[in-house]
């Protein structure tokens, strides 16, 4: 609390000093309590300067932390409460303990790294530093078999904020994955803990390749993995990305829970670099083949096989083979 009343005044008296007697009247607290956290706010990457007139603050790190994030957050209920760490085996598994301790529906894990990123069918999620590497903890009061389709609704709003924010040319490769031309931006996981009839929780992990570096990539994944830095030749302010994205994510949503996934599905359906191309899908130990003519209102991928039958594909990995 203390050291967001000390940014906030900072940031209202931009390029002015601060006297340190207005910040010990601001927060209550003594001379040498606000110079500790002036100490703290240093470690986590604030320039400041000091002087007998006070403090200045001369410099943001752009790092993704919590009063950077909610200083200018216009959502409702989502991002209002975040959970932040400079390095985390995976931001799920803590949005899930979380979850299990009764945190509310909106509460955000956020990394600067994770050692144990998680990706789909148990596969490693790398993610180092420059990236957006995220965790959504969510109650809808919705079946258990539509809870897949928060995963189409996270494409959706990650797809959409890139285009309206970045004016980046962005299309969904199903069933979670962002991409930039032929390239992986982000990728999106979608955990479930329910009973029979009820889902309790969701989890929904988001990594977006930020800032990232491509050559912090494995040498086999640098050729099919791009970033926003990398496309646009600039680095990328991470707080206002993910503003903008909770925002848009809040506002889907909001319409998901409203009944209206078949406008969100028609505006995938529009994003989709899936859709008529020849595609692999690999499930549970098989691996079908054929070209990707549609998905239906459930958000499930249809496929012609080469004997013109159809075949549903409920989940899987699924390749371009036209781009491998």
């Amino acid at each position: 609390m203390t050291k967001r009343k000390i940014l906030k005044t900072l940031y209202e008296k931009k390029d002015e000093y601060v006297p340190v007697e207005l910040l010990v009247n601001k927060t209550g607290k003594s001379q040498k309590e606000i110079e500790n956290e002036f100490d703290t706010l240093e470690d986590e990457g604030y320039i400041i300067n000091h002087s007998k007139l006070g403090y200045r603050l001369i410099k943001t790190p752009n790092l993704l932390l919590p009063y950077e994030v909610k200083k200018d957050l216009k959502t409702d209920f989502i991002g209002h409460d975040i959970h932040y760490f400079k390095e985390v085996d995976s931001t799920n598994d803590v949005a899930r303990y979380l979850a299990e301790e009764g945190a509310e529906e909106g509460t955000v894990v956020v990394a600067e790294i994770q050692n144990r990123g998680k990706g789909r069918r148990g596969k490693t999620w790398i993610s180092p530093p420059g990236g957006v590497w995220m965790s959504i903890i969510l109650r809808p009061d919705i079946a258990p078999s539509k809870a897949p389709q928060l995963t189409l609704v996270t494409g959706v709003a990650v797809a959409e904020t890139l285009k309206e924010e970045l004016k980046l040319d962005v299309g969904i490769k199903w069933p979670n994955d962002i991409l930039i031309g032929n390239k992986k931006v982000c990728g999106i996981l979608t955990e479930v803990n329910a009973s029979i009839n009820n889902v309790n929780y969701v989890i929904v992990g988001i990594g977006i390749d930020m800032n990232v570096e491509i050559p912090l990539f494995p040498p086999n994944l640098q050729k099919d993995a791009t970033s926003l830095k990398n496309e646009l030749d600039t680095e990328i302010n991470g707080a206002m990305l993910v503003q903008k994205f909770l925002l848009k994510f809040e506002d889907l949503y909001n319409q998901f829970k409203d009944g209206k996934f078949p406008e969100i599905l028609n505006e995938w359906r529009l994003l989709s670099k899936t859709i008529g191309n020849n595609v692999e899908v690999r499930t549970r130990g098989k691996t079908v083949r054929g070209e990707a003519v549609g998905i239906n209102k459930d958000g499930i991928l249809i496929l012609e096989l080469e004997d013109g039958s159809l075949r549903k594909m409920i989940s899987g990995e699924c390749l371009h083979i036209n781009d491998t």
